[in-house]
């Protein structure tokens, strides 16, 4: 295991419907056969990605007025297998009220058959997203984790050098571009006291509330693995789709809100940050919205699971969302999002912004 990444060994496999030594063990042999994944690929690319990294946070914090209340951004630059190990990680904590439940139930639910079907079918989910994640903020922080081991910026860099050497992308200029997006994830949430914690509180309410059949779960799983190399689709399902109670249905709807929101602020935020200082940000931001870069790692994994990814539909409603309110009052409007967590939009108000621009008190 690489120095820093979190261990998978925090849950009590008993405790949980999935066996996540197979999910590892599957998602590294998938991305095993993936291109550049040698070492030597990776020569370099921690020091440049510290100089990027602090150069994307103050033009973050110039475009956006959000100040991290704590410390300086941090790089890491991992390979696949280490991107697995940590979203695995992130999943266990994440998903644990769901273990929590899941543990009540007799114990015939859980065979060691289930067990393994669920970590094969993850695995080969994590594996195949291992070889297209370029980057995510891990938000999932830990007290009892080690300082260097929190509040990181990931990069993978195997996918980075795949994509550039693909379209022959400039590496500094496009690896600049990336730390932009990635850096105003982390503005987002060290920058607003609340979001983090509230953001978090959404999702333990939902899973604390829910109490899915392991063959949900396991059928979610299978979905999202028959699914996971078409890009154009966004799901339809989740454990929770059909079984929601009306409350877990609006927490879903917050959270889908919540998250379109940050996507696409984050995406209008990279572009104008890196305009007239980063050279090609048109033709990165085309192929990488083509690819549907969407949110990655464990919180995609997420929304896909409970049945968010099919209210999300595409992020770009998070652009336009911050381009229709920048029109009605400019910066100024578009930051009363960040003063507390009654301003969030929902996700009615993500796609009719002018509902959000009438709930703050703006006539048109």
């Amino acid at each position: 295991m690489a120095a820093g990444v979190p261990s998978t060994e925090v849950v009590d496999r008993s405790l949980s419907v999935i066996d996540w030594d197979v999910a590892e063990q599957v998602a590294t042999r998938i991305a095993s056969r993936a291109p550049f994944g040698g070492a030597h690929h990776l020569d370099g690319l921690a020091e440049e990605f510290d100089i990027h990294t602090a150069r994307a946070e103050g033009l973050v914090a110039e475009t956006t007025g959000l100040m991290a209340l704590h410390g300086e951004a941090r790089a890491r630059v991992v390979d696949r297998s280490d991107w697995i190990r940590a979203n695995l990680a992130s999943l266990r904590r994440l998903l644990q009220p769901l273990w929590d439940k899941m543990a009540e139930r007799p114990a015939t639910s859980f065979t060691p058959l289930t067990h393994r079907v669920a970590g094969v079918e993850l695995g080969a989910v994590l594996g195949w997203m291992s070889t297209r994640v370029l980057g995510q903020y891990d938000l999932l922080v830990l007290e009892d984790e080690a300082a260097e081991d929190q509040d990181l910026v990931y990069y993978v860099g195997p996918n980075l050098v795949a994509l550039e050497r693909r379209y022959a992308f400039e590496p500094s200029q496009f690896r600049l571009w990336l730390a932009l997006h990635e850096v105003t994830h982390r503005a987002q949430f060290t920058g607003v006291p609340w979001l983090r914690d509230h953001y978090l509180g959404l999702v333990r309410s939902l899973l604390e509330s829910s109490d899915p059949d392991p063959t949900h779960l396991l059928d979610s799983l299978r979905s999202l693995l028959e699914r996971r190399g078409d890009e154009s689709d966004t799901g339809d399902g989740g454990f929770l789709t059909a079984v929601a109670s009306p409350e877990q249905r609006r927490a879903l709807d917050g959270i889908a809100g919540l998250m379109s929101l940050l996507e696409g602020h984050g995406d209008v935020t990279m572009d104008r940050a890196g305009r007239g200082i980063v050279v090609g940000v048109d033709r990165f931001g085309r192929v990488l919205r083509q690819r549907r870069r969407s949110a990655s790692g464990f919180t995609r994994i997420f929304q896909k699971l409970v049945g968010l990814e099919a209210k999300l539909a595409q992020y770009a409603k998070g652009e336009a969302f911050i381009e229709e309110v920048e029109d009605a009052g400019g910066t100024t409007l578009v930051n009363r999002v960040w003063e507390a967590p009654s301003n969030l939009p929902d996700l009615a108000e993500i796609n009719s912004p002018s509902l959000w621009i009438a709930r703050m008190g703006v006539v048109g």
